[in-house]
Parts: C-alpha cells; structure tokens; sequence
C-alpha cells in the first residue's frame, strides 16, 4: 500500500473517529438552559442541539459540553490556557457598580470602589474573571443588569471564562463598617443576633433567602460566613460572627454553608462560600485589628489554639468551598511570626495537610501592595512579618505557602514575572487554577452565567423575606433587667420621652414629649462604646475599636437621666458593652444586635417578645477586660452578664 493510500484512510479513520467523539460529546440529557441559549452571543449548533461556543472555533469543546464531567472539562479548558489566561484568574479585586448599570462607567458609584477601575478594564488588561462587589445601586434590577452585561462581555474573551462575583455580607441592619448597606435586600438582625436566637431552623431559613437573592442579582460566591470567636471583645469585627463560643458558632455555620452551597457539596443553585478567618482571628492583642500596621499579633496566653478551629471543623465537614486567612500573625505558634496568608505552617501543614482541604484558599484582601489614601497618607500592605519583601517576593510566599488567590488585588504581571524568572512553576500556578475552574463549573457559570432580571424584583426583597427578617430583629432582642415587670409597656397614654429615636415612629406606640421631666418613662437607644485609633488613616478611624464603657461627660449626662426618670436603656452591641453603672440604675436594659426602632418598639409594647441570650458575656469593668486571656472564652471576672443569659416577660 502506498503511503499516499495510507494517508487517506487514516485520516478517514481520524475523521469518522472525532465525529463519533462528537455525537457522544452530545448524547447525554442535560441541556443548555434556555436563558443563557437567549442572552449568549457566543452559539454553535452541533447535530440539531444549540452550545455556547465560548472559544468561538465553530466546534464543541470538551469545556463547553454540559455532558462531560467537570474534572475533564477542567482539563480541557487548561490546556488551552496560556500563562496569562491563568494569572489573571487568581487574582478577586473590587468593582464599581454604576447606578445606570453600564459597564464602563462609575456613576453614583461611591466608597471604596470609587478608587478601582471599572470590571472590564481588568478584563481586558489583567484577564481577570474574579469581582466582588461593595456599594450597589438601589434597584436591584439594575445590578442584575450591570451583571448579565458584564457576563456577556466576558464571553468575548479569548476562552470565554465567565465571571464569579462575590460579595461580602450585606443582609443585616448594621451601624458597623463591616456590614455593607442592605438596601434592597432583606435585613435581618447580625449574625451575632442569631447566635443569640440559637435557632437552627432560622438560620436554614436567613441562609435560603441570601441565597435566593443573591442568585437573583448574580452574587455567586459569599465572603463569609465569618466564624472568628469572641474571646477577645474589643475586636472590631466580633458583630459580623457567632460570638464567644465554639460549639454553637459551630452549628451554626454548619447549617449555613450546606444551605448557602446547595447541599452538602457545592451545586449550580448555590453559592460558593468562603469562609473567614482561618484559623481563628479572634484573639488579637488588645483587640487591635490587623488589618492595620498597629496590630500586634494574634496571642494565645490561654494555650487555646486549638478552641478557635472547632468552627472552622464544623465547616470543613460541610464542604465550605474557600477558606480565607486573616492578616494576624500567630505569635509564637509557628515556625516564623509571620501573617497568616503567608504563613506555610497554618495553611500547608494545618489546613492542607491535617484537615485535607482541596478547596480555594485566598488571601485577604490587600496583602501585597500598598494603598495610597490621600497626600501623605499610605496604608500599608497587610504583609505583616514580611514587610521587608518586595511585592513579587510577598507574591511568591504567598503562593508558596499554600494559596490560590489574591484578594483585593489585580497584579497578575506579578505572579508571570514569577515563572518567567524561573521562582515559580507553572506546574504549581495550575494546582491552583483547577481549583479556580472547579468552583466556576460546580456552580454552572460555564452553562448558564446569566440571571432572569425579569423575576429579580419578584425575588429581593420578597415581602416574607422581609418579614421573616424583621421578626430576626426582634426575636434577637436580649432582655438582661426588668425591674419590676415594666416591660412590656402596656399603660394606656403613656408618655415617652426618647433619644436617638424616630419619634415619628414612637408615636405609633405612645405620647412623645420633649422633656424627662413630663415623662412617664424614658426610652434611650445607646451604642457601644469605641474609640478611635489615633491615625492619619481615615479607614482605621472608622474600625470601633478601643474601650468598651462610656467615659466621663457622656456617661454622666446617660446617668442623670436614669436618676431623672424611670428609663428604658436600648443598647446595640457590637461589642460586649462595659456598663456596670447603667445597669444598676436603669430601670430596663434590653440588648439589639441590629435593628430598626420600630422592631425595638414592637419588643417594648409587647407586640412581640424578646428571645434572645447573650452570644457573649459582659464585662463588669475595663481592668477585667485587661485582665482577661485574649484567647480564652468567657473568662472575666465577675462578669456583669454571663453568656448565655437572658430573661423573659412575665406572661
């Protein structure tokens, strides 16, 4: 036979061969859904069924048939990608959202997105498919049209990886810089709120509707939940976890990542949880965030590592599908001081290796380049123990020591430098990237990334979503004094006198007058006390740290109006209040974890009642606070309030 011959039967062969290759590629029963087929620009139609040709090559991809497994598409889609194409995907930096929900511009938009650039120049610049997003417009209709537009941009790319945005928590009526603005969406009490309630089914309910809303405008991937313990309560951030105990933060969170994913493994209905902060970001020295170059580190006087990975157990066993570190270093524990991000002990040898984690690990947000706030003002990189490395050298640590994503960051020229230079294998990059692509293809944004902005205003902010996140606010309310049954308030005509209330509102319930002297009661809303940091960064200034009592002219103005008139004392508590003094002469002292005066006038006039039990106990003063260990749970002296506590009304 001639080799002419043998040519043209083997390429007869190699013909009939892909062809058949094809037809299986097509046989199995799941289909493209029909809106991605309406909103795709990016279509190619193979033996009578339509696909998203996202390489746009006139063929189907092993990537892009919905039929084959997700490992061989994840192995498909590698190989076609270039160094680049790779760098880009590990890296999640913030984007603006523009009230008109165009892409390219920034109107309305305000906050820290105001400073990044729009999402497509980092597409088109950086290759970057990771967003999260912070201030949103009002209309919820318009962020899921800023998001199917943005989707349909990205299908232009080279390889048309869709886009995963990720948001931090933004469900709770908050008077904390942690929570982002809820409007639009339902607002439930914080999550140290449920932890007071204890109510698993609620969280099952509060988890199903983030993630029905959250689906609806195009959030796939929840920077949280956050499961840090409350050992140390001058923390900033102790109101965005579960407080000061490990077993029901535990439950907790467990229930909430297996709702929030869609079962007990990440699926196309659910939301791709990161959660925060392994291992534990609790038990900061003097309560000083490390966000910031003032930390000191996280300390563990208590030898009590081990007590803040009980949540974290909890939610490996629910497959949380990312873990992010925190900025502390973990003083002392381990092999380096140096912050946890780059830390190879806590990320390789502990969560790798001892507990088996496959998932994304990204660092915090902000770990490699410093941010300039305004003239003279810079905020440093959060590279705590490694301050002295440069920004590729920090890169490098980071990647070395077990993580597969930069958060807050768009610097992928950063991490090629890297393989160019020989210090990085581009064997190691791709460990990484099959995580980036499991997580896309698990939740489905390689088949459908879109969103029906038809049923968005049908689904955010559903009336029993709303309701169910009123009742949160309420239910959480902590009574810890009634003295002598005064509450609920039932006395027909009573007059009130009010601060820092709506009395537009408390007027629906009683008289409202203008002095405590006219008064039958008084009803004050107080906030914990904090302190700001004395700093040019004006970021740092808005963390509540500090001391937890109210100092000298403010407490003996709240004082005098107890000794004034019998007085009902509303105090918000995002951090365990010190007010021995308050509560001895209050004639009421009720706690709220988030909520609105009108929720906290339904508990005070008994149209509801209050459930809640401190998520943490209370302090009885500064020096038992001082004298606490950082990393130990409920270990004050003498506290005012233990955890745990909490009354009833007298039915």
């Amino acid at each position: 036979m001639s080799k002419i011959k043998v040519y043209y039967i083997m390429s007869a062969f190699l013909s009939i061969n892909i062809g058949c290759q094809n037809l299986n590629q097509i046989t199995g029963n799941r289909k493209i859904p029909a809106i991605a087929l309406e909103k795709s620009s990016v279509k190619t139609e193979i033996a009578g069924r339509v696909y998203r040709d996202l390489n746009n090559n006139g063929k189907l991809d092993i990537y892009e048939d919905i039929n084959q497994p997700i490992e061989a598409r994840i192995k498909d889609l590698m190989s076609q990608m270039n160094l680049k194409e790779k760098a880009g995907m590990m890296f999640i930096d913030g984007a603006p959202v523009s009230e008109d929900g165009t892409l390219e511009s920034k109107k309305g938009v305000t906050g820290p997105a105001a400073r990044r650039p729009p999402a497509i120049q980092n597409i088109d610049e950086s290759l970057m498919n990771h967003f999260n997003v912070w201030g949103l417009p009002d209309n919820v209709h318009t962020i899921a049209t800023w998001y199917n537009k943005l989707q349909q941009y990205a299908e232009k790319t080279r390889l048309g990886i869709p886009v995963t945005i990720a948001s931090d928590p933004r469900h709770h009526f908050s008077k904390n810089i942690f929570s982002l603005d809820a409007r639009g969406f339902s607002q439930f009490c914080e999550t140290t709120g449920l932890a007071a309630i204890g109510d698993e089914k609620l969280m099952n309910d509060f988890a199903e509707i983030v993630r029905q809303e959250y689906l609806a405008v195009g959030i796939r991937e929840a920077l949280h939940p956050q499961i840090d313990l409350a050992t140390e309560p001058r923390w900033p951030r102790i109101n965005g976890g579960f407080g000061e105990d490990a077993k029901l933060s535990a439950k907790l969170a467990k229930t909430y990542i297996e709702v929030m994913q869609g079962g007990k493994s990440l699926s196309e209905n659910g939301i791709a949880c990161m959660t925060k902060h392994f291992p534990g970001g609790g038990p900061q020295k003097n309560g000083l965030d490390p966000h910031f170059e003032f930390q000191q580190g996280q300390i563990y006087p208590g030898e009590n590592f081990d007590y803040h990975l009980i949540p974290f157990e909890a939610a490996f066993e629910a497959n949380t599908s990312a873990i992010m570190p925190y900025y502390g270093i973990p003083v002392g524990q381990t092999d380096e001081d140096v912050a946890m991000s780059f830390n190879k002990m806590i990320i390789t040898e502990l969560l790798r290796k001892k507990y088996n984690f496959e998932g994304i690990v990204c660092a915090d947000w902000g770990c490699i380049t410093d941010v300039p706030l305004g003239p003279d003002v810079v905020w440093p990189a959060r590279a705590w123990g490694v301050e002295h490395l440069s920004e590729v050298d920090r890169t490098l640590k980071i990647i070395e020591a077990g993580c597969d994503q930069f958060g807050g960051e768009a610097r992928p020229e950063l991490v090629i430098q890297l393989v160019k230079d020989g210090k990085l294998s581009e064997e190691r990059i791709d460990t990484s990237i099959k995580r980036l692509l499991r997580q896309k293809f698990q939740l489905g944004l390689f088949d459908n990334p879109f969103v029906d902005e038809s049923k968005v205003n049908e689904i955010v902010g559903k009336e029993e979503f709303v309701q169910l996140g009123i009742q949160s606010q309420q239910r959480s309310m902590t009574l810890l004094k009634n003295d002598g049954s005064t509450l609920p308030l039932s006395i027909n005509n009573l007059k009130i006198y009010i601060e820092n209330m709506d009395s537009t509102i408390v007027s629906e319930y009683a008289t409202v007058v203008n002095t405590p002297e006219e008064a039958d009661f008084a009803i004050i809303r107080l906030n914990t006390p904090w302190y700001p940091v004395e700093t040019n960064n004006f970021i740092a200034r808005g963390f509540h740290h500090g001391d937890l009592d109210f100092k000298r002219e403010e407490k003996e103005k709240i004082l005098q109006l107890l000794k004034t008139v019998p007085t009902i004392v509303n105090i918000y508590l995002d951090r365990p209040a010190v007010i021995p003094e308050i509560a001895n002469r209050s004639k009421v002292l009720i706690a709220d974890f988030g909520a609105s005066d009108k929720s906290v006038c339904e508990v005070l006039f008994g149209n509801t009642s209050p459930e809640g039990k401190l998520p943490f106990e209370l302090p009885s003063s500064m020096e038992a606070v001082a004298n606490q260990k950082t990393d130990v749970p409920y270990d004050s002296e003498n506290p005012l309030f233990r955890f745990g506590f909490g009354i009833k009304y007298i039915k």
